[in-house]
């Protein structure tokens, strides 16, 4: 992890699309904005983590236990 001291202002530069930059710095609270290309995905990690959460309990879960207004999928490719 590198781990570097910016001041309000400065900005990070993360590979050649993505900036980060430090908007203000209040007691414990850093606020940051992130410029990054739309097909870089940019989330929160605690909504990160439970969206991989909800993916992976969609995946485990049988089809028998969808509801009965969604169709099962198609045994042939």
């Amino acid at each position: 992890m590198l781990i570097i001291t910016r001041r309000p202002g400065e900005k990070i530069m993360v590979g050649d699309d993505v900036v980060v930059e430090v908007i203000e710095v209040s007691g414990s609270s850093v606020r940051i904005g992130i410029a990054a290309p739309k097909s870089i995905p940019v989330y929160r990690e605690e909504i990160w983590a439970a969206v991989q959460a909800e993916n992976r309990a969609a995946a485990a879960s049988d089809v028998t236990e969808l509801p009965d207004d969604v169709p099962a999928p198609s045994k042939n490719p």
